[in-house]
């Protein structure tokens, strides 16, 4: 009683579980029906063979001819087969297709959501529920539920002929249903809550895996190869203990169903036997009777076998609606002639945490300066940069762009069309030399690549690469030197020629010499792009208007 009453209380829930499925079906319900229709095709065609079998039975029992039957009954099997490989590839292609759409739908809600808000999560966490948990939903909702839709047609088909034979051997089968069904629902309720555990203790084996190997190079540094492999031992043991107790949990539900329709079955045997001794039905007839009894409980055991995938697809649900939850960045129209951009940052109070990073802040940068911002390491610089561009959500105070014509727009994710960045560290991705570039500037010609490159000082060394800009490289920048890398970074944002430019600590890897000629070529740039650059190096202050530090959560002019 306490769980309907909870199951009732959660009403609001299930409604919008409901309306979040349909939103996913809704384009597919007319292949995922033509697939149930094959389906129940392939159930006609059985019945039609078991009305046939006793007809071969009882002609041949009383000497008559039986070869054309038998020859209808060949050609069935054959149409059946064919029904069944059918349904059998669309099932595959539709759930593939579905599975794909789900991804994508929430591969863009990741993308396009704050920042802040995403990296709350995991990566092998969110590439949990990005596959397992996607691939759960696509099963149930291509696979589970239209079964369940199709297995009840099937059972009130099989129910009325076996009726049509023996009424009460019918009711008899069907009266198995409820008892099935109480077992199944109380099961399911354990199911539900190891299913969570089994796919939480995959998202940490699955995230540690992700992080070791991204930061392998400490691992090997630090000499944590043992602990390593002893602590995915752990977490694969941690996994492996709540997959075991999911699956000793679906065997033993699995093993009390089967065995109350074994009795059944063995009760309806003994009835047809009893019957032939008393001479009321044929051979045919028991042959009937044994099938058809079968074909009953058949659909009503998938039925209770199909809770623990519904089941299933309900707790993956519930981790991928935490992910639809999350708010998305505000993007507004543009309002910005975004030629030559200043920043204006006015009362601008931050913390990640109740205690604050920035207190207060106001401080103008206008269109075409050079502005270092200098301070200890962890004092806020990278934290303002991200304001900036819009990663973070829930600032308080504002930060406007505005141009030479007094035009001005409020920082939202639509401004970041007109600014160039380069992180800290290594940013690059696995694929060619003109593919990072290309990405600050998806149309830009191999001209506008190449005086990029030269821009960043890195065309010689490209040139000198084994297929030149179209060399293959790894993971973060695998087979280039740190400071290759950072030239690639900074040329991937040269491409992008945008009137507004954020450096952080994006020279750190480069020579004086060579630093000094990156920040030289950038002087050079006509028009003259607004740069921000954060840095340690005193050398840089000299190409630089103006210097602001940040100490005690404040700005200060330099």
């Amino acid at each position: 009683m306490n769980k309907l009453k909870k199951l009732w209380n959660d009403r609001d829930n299930q409604y919008q579980y409901a309306k979040w499925m349909l939103q996913y079906v809704k384009p597919y319900i007319g292949k995922i029906s033509l697939m149930m229709a094959f389906h129940l095709g392939s159930t006609v065609i059985s019945l039609l063979m078991v009305t046939l079998s006793k007809r071969i039975i009882d002609n041949a029992t009383e000497g008559n001819q039986f070869v054309a039957l038998i020859i209808v009954y060949l050609a069935l099997v054959i149409g059946m087969q064919v029904v069944s490989v059918v349904a059998g590839l669309m099932s595959t292609m539709l759930s593939e297709r579905f599975s794909f759409g789900i991804r994508k739908q929430i591969y863009e809600k990741i993308i396009n959501s704050h920042w802040m808000d995403v990296k709350r999560y995991h990566t092998g966490d969110l590439m949990t529920r990005l596959t397992s948990d996607a691939g759960n939903i696509a099963d149930g909702l291509i696979g589970t539920i239209p079964s369940i839709i199709q297995l009840c047609i099937e059972l009130l088909m099989v129910f009325f002929t076996l009726f049509f034979y023996s009424p009460l051997l019918a009711v008899f089968a069907l009266l198995v249903a409820p008892v099935a069904a109480i077992t199944s629902w109380w099961f399911g309720k354990k199911l539900k809550k190891l299913q969570v555990k089994v796919q939480e203790s995959e998202a940490k084996y699955r995230s540690f895996i992700q992080e070791s190997l991204a930061n392998l190079l400490i691992v090997k540094a630090f000499a944590n190869e043992e602990y390593s492999t002893e602590r995915l031992t752990n977490l694969r043991e941690e996994r492996f203990h709540w997959l075991f107790e999911r699956t000793k949990m679906s065997m033993v539900s699995h093993t009390v169903m089967s065995m109350s329709f074994q009795i059944g079955y063995i009760a309806a045997f003994a009835y047809g036997a009893l019957q032939i001794s008393r001479q009321v039905i044929t051979y045919g007839t028991m042959s009937v009777f044994l099938t058809l009894v079968n074909r009953v409980q058949s659909p009503i055991m998938a039925l209770a076998q199909q809770i623990p995938k519904v089941v299933s697809v309900l707790a993956s649900a519930g981790r991928i609606m935490e992910l639809q939850d999350i708010p998305l960045e505000e993007k507004e129209e543009k309002q910005l002639t975004a030629e030559s951009v200043g920043v204006n940052i006015q009362n601008l109070t931050f913390g990640y945490t109740d205690e604050t990073v920035l207190d207060d802040v106001s401080v103008q940068i206008n269109p075409g300066e050079f502005v270092a911002i200098v301070g200890a390491s962890g004092i806020g610089k990278t934290t303002l940069i991200r304001i900036i561009m819009s990663f973070m959500s829930k600032i308080e105070g504002s930060v406007t762009f505005f141009n030479e014509k007094g035009e001005t727009e409020k920082a939202n994710a639509a401004t970041r069309n007109f600014i160039a960045y380069v992180p800290q560290g290594n940013t690059l991705f696995s694929g060619t030399v003109r593919e990072n570039i290309r990405m600050g500037n998806l149309n830009a010609t191999e001209e506008e690549m190449w005086e990029a490159l030269k821009m960043a000082a890195g065309d010689e060394f490209v040139k000198s690469l084994p297929n030149g800009i179209d060399t293959v490289i790894g993971e973060r920048g695998h087979g280039l030197s740190e400071g290759q890398a950072q030239r690639i970074a900074i040329a991937r944002a040269f491409v992008r020629k945008a009137p507004f430019l954020i450096l952080d600590e994006a020279t750190s890897a480069l020579d004086e010499a060579t630093e000094q000629g990156v920040i030289k070529g950038l002087q050079q740039l006509s028009p003259r792009p607004t740069c921000l650059i954060i840095t340690h190096r005193k050398s840089i202050l000299e190409y630089c208007d103006r210097e602001i530090m940040i100490e005690n959560k404040k700005t200060i002019e330099e």
